[in-house]
């Protein structure tokens, strides 16, 4: 279990510990990458969530601190097949990874495939014991709600740790509506994970308020500088 977090209580160092920092733009050249590391550090965050080819880059630039290096894993759509996504996810751990964001099968969880979805989480998370965390990206976008019950309780069943929103990528990212029925669809040794649209403090204050214990965000040092402001009023 997890200790919730609350916008009246939250301090400055669990917020910074509540961020994974993104990383995945396709466009992004190794001095970006280096740049957004170096932030991460600097604002001491939960997480980096790099681009699979950054990891070892990232390991480097993080080796030391209490900063996690973390990747994607079917990234973005989620139709590489369970072998493929196995594959991903060991050569992102033995290139430094300690957390993995995976993306289940959006089609065969829309086609109804619950066997098939759980058992490809699972493969994800049997590869990832002892060595990751897996957080599973619904898609959410693409889902209507009953797929969004069915995917929380798939990944639950399928071990892993985290439900997450969204890739980022979609039409649609995190929503509280749809954080409050994933906290509530999954027990209390899932968290939950905001993606996408999570840009400023005020929205990230409600995801939290939502039950997520992580989000993402590219405006990482927005968000914590106003933060800071705000508290020394």
């Amino acid at each position: 279990m997890f200790a919730a977090l609350n916008s009246a209580t939250i301090t400055y160092e669990q917020l910074a510990k509540a961020i994974d920092h993104s990383l995945l733009k396709p466009e992004m050249t190794e001095a970006e990458v280096i740049a957004g590391c170096e932030l991460a550090l600097r604002y001491n965050v939960a997480s980096v969530c790099a681009r699979p080819c950054d990891v070892p880059l990232a390991a480097r630039l993080l080796a030391g601190s209490d900063v996690r290096v973390g990747t994607v894993i079917g990234f973005p759509h989620g139709s590489a097949t369970t072998a493929v996504k196995v594959f991903e996810a060991n050569e992102a751990m033995s290139n430094g990874a300690v957390e993995l964001d995976m993306v289940l099968n959006i089609g065969a969880l829309r086609s109804g495939k619950a066997d098939f979805v759980r058992d490809d989480i699972a493969a994800v998370v049997d590869a990832a014991r002892g060595r990751a965390i897996v957080k599973v990206i619904l898609e959410n976008a693409y889902l209507d709600h009953d797929q969004k019950v069915l995917g929380c309780r798939l990944c639950e069943q399928a071990g892993a740790h985290f439900v997450k929103t969204s890739t980022g990528f979609a039409p649609g990212g995190a929503t509280i509506e749809d954080l409050k029925l994933m906290r509530a669809t999954v027990g209390p040794n899932v968290q939950v994970k905001a993606a996408g649209g999570v840009r400023t403090l005020d929205m990230a204050l409600a995801v939290i308020d939502a039950g997520c214990a992580r989000f993402g965000a590219t405006a990482t040092a927005a968000i914590l500088d106003e933060f800071k402001q705000r508290r020394e009023k």
